[in-house]
């Protein structure tokens, strides 16, 4: 067990972690994902926040963009042993519903105002 502090232990791992000889492993790949969904679903309610009308369909194809340039992502990265392959497949299917879940929320805000 280590005597550090969570945080700095959290700190060193995702700094060395970082270099660029050194694939991602699944603990910082969940971690991107983790705050990429956050980002996604975020963009997503301001894309459609800021529609000047029919907001799903903004949303919906800020979410096609997202999973085309994500699926050029996984195909130009497949055999340069960058890490694990699920993190760019999921980041690729999961665009279209992680942008309906913002626009949704965007949705419910308006209706009660």
């Amino acid at each position: 067990m280590s005597s550090r502090p969570p945080l700095t232990f959290f700190c060193t791992r995702l700094a060395s972690s970082l270099r660029r000889d050194k694939p991602l492993d699944n603990a910082l790949a969940l971690l991107a994902s983790s705050y990429r969904l956050v980002i996604t679903v975020g963009a997503a309610w301001l894309t459609a926040r800021l529609a000047p009308g029919k907001p799903m369909k903004h949303a919906l194809v800020l979410g096609a963009t997202g999973t085309l340039l994500g699926l050029a992502g996984v195909v130009a990265t497949w055999n340069l042993g960058l890490g694990t392959r699920w993190y760019p497949v999921s980041r690729a299917v999961l665009a279209v519903p992680e942008c309906w879940a913002g626009a949704k929320i965007q949705q419910r805000q308006s209706t009660r105002r």
